[in-house]
């Protein structure tokens, strides 16, 4: 058998030539996959004394790929709730919870779909406040195995700076009076002011 460029190789290296390719794919370094936090987003500090978080959401369809990602979209949902709802009351409380947290896989694509509400209770129970937001999103194309997880985390991830956006709109859309503004917050202390010391006598 007579190559591209004219060399005869031996059966048994033609053979060899998809392992060594493999071999060499292999020898790239493995990707990284940081924590998604959103501490740098605007914090959404709420009228209540607590803030609990139900993140009791299970995967529903044995298709789900949730659970192969480098951060499950559970995980993820829950970071955004502890990142960007704060306490700025002293009574009441709210409650965040995980509606849906799937990346269903169908064929060749992924679906994604996110979704959570917020409650506000009052000092009796009564729940006075209710938001919602939701977001979906597909991928088509998944292609190899081993690039799964960086599929699935980069999915995640687009899916996420979604989910912030429509959660923050929905959250001053729908509860707004429970908003605590940034001028009944406690001031933020002035910086300390450095003197220079004088030289010893």
């Amino acid at each position: 058998m007579i190559g591209a460029t004219g060399l005869r190789l031996p059966r048994r290296t033609l053979l060899l030539l998809p392992l060594f390719a493999a071999s060499c794919a292999s020898d790239e370094p493995p990707r990284s996959f940081p924590p998604l936090t959103y501490e740098y987003l605007t914090p959404l500090p709420l009228n209540v004394g607590s803030i609990e978080i139900d993140d009791q959401w299970k995967p529903l369809s044995r298709a789900d790929l949730s659970v192969a990602s480098p951060v499950r979209p559970k995980d993820a949902l829950t970071q955004m709730a502890q990142d960007r709802l704060k306490v700025g009351g002293s009574t009441g409380r709210a409650v965040f919870t995980i509606d849906d947290a799937a990346l269903v896989q169908n064929g060749d694509a992924i679906f994604g779909s996110f979704a959570v509400h917020l409650d506000i209770f009052n000092a009796d129970g009564t729940r006075t406040g209710y938001a919602e937001a939701r977001v979906q999103r597909n991928r088509i194309g998944l292609g190899r195995p081993s690039a799964l997880p960086g599929l699935l985390y980069d999915f995640t991830k687009q899916m996420m700076d979604a989910m912030n956006v429509e959660f923050e709109y929905q959250v001053k859309r729908s509860l707004q009076p429970f908003l605590v503004k940034p001028s009944n917050q406690a001031p933020v202390p002035a910086p300390v002011e450095q003197q220079p010391l004088a030289p010893p006598s």
